[in-house]
């Protein structure tokens, strides 16, 4: 859970002068607690709950002139059923309305992890080939570890090309139970 006095520092970013609303809701997973950020109509940022996630919370406060509410909505609510359907094995990709935040070739890396299916792994090498970007794996790795998404844009299924599992935003042993998850459906 945000501590309060990280809550009190949040909401005091745009408080008077703002052009949107951000509603944060915190998910619970079988892995980790997730904070789910939306605004009426999208969905900004699916993250686990960290030290980090603080920062990341304030860049998109104030790259968007937005204010925040500790409460979910419509959205928030969509990503929780969605994600305890993915966990439940019900679910293999999302649709969950999202806003990308991120450079161009950010956002094509990130659209390339959607291509991935289900229960599969490709390489960083793999990726950056199918992007036809083939000397470009280490800029498609720095791409994969800024994903807002990481379970909802599946960045854990990209591995190192010597079959190791090489980094994951919430760490190696979320990432080994994301695959082990999908290869037992």
């Amino acid at each position: 859970m945000i501590k309060e006095t990280q809550q009190i520092y949040l909401s005091s970013i745009n408080k008077d002068k703002f052009k949107n609303i951000f509603y944060v809701e915190e998910i619970q997973t079988p892995i980790a607690s997730m904070l789910a950020i939306a605004d009426s109509d999208y969905l900004y940022a699916c993250i686990f709950e960290s030290d980090s996630a603080i920062k990341t919370i304030e860049g998109l406060l104030k790259t968007y002139s937005a204010k925040i509410v500790f409460k979910g909505n419509k959205i928030t609510q969509l990503t929780n059923s969605q994600l305890d359907k993915y966990f439940n094995k019900e679910l293999k990709s999302f649709s969950i309305p999202s806003k990308l935040t991120g450079t161009d070739f950010q956002k094509q890396v990130w659209q390339e992890l959607r291509e991935i299916p289900y229960g599969k792994t490709i390489s960083y090498l793999e990726e950056a080939k199918n992007m036809d970007k083939p000397t470009a794996f280490r800029a498609v790795a720095n791409a994969n570890g800024k994903n807002l998404f990481p379970i909802i844009i599946p960045c854990h299924r990209v591995i190192a090309s010597n079959g190791k599992l090489g980094g994951y935003t919430g760490g190696l042993d979320k990432k080994k139970y994301l695959l082990n998850l999908e290869k037992s459906t």
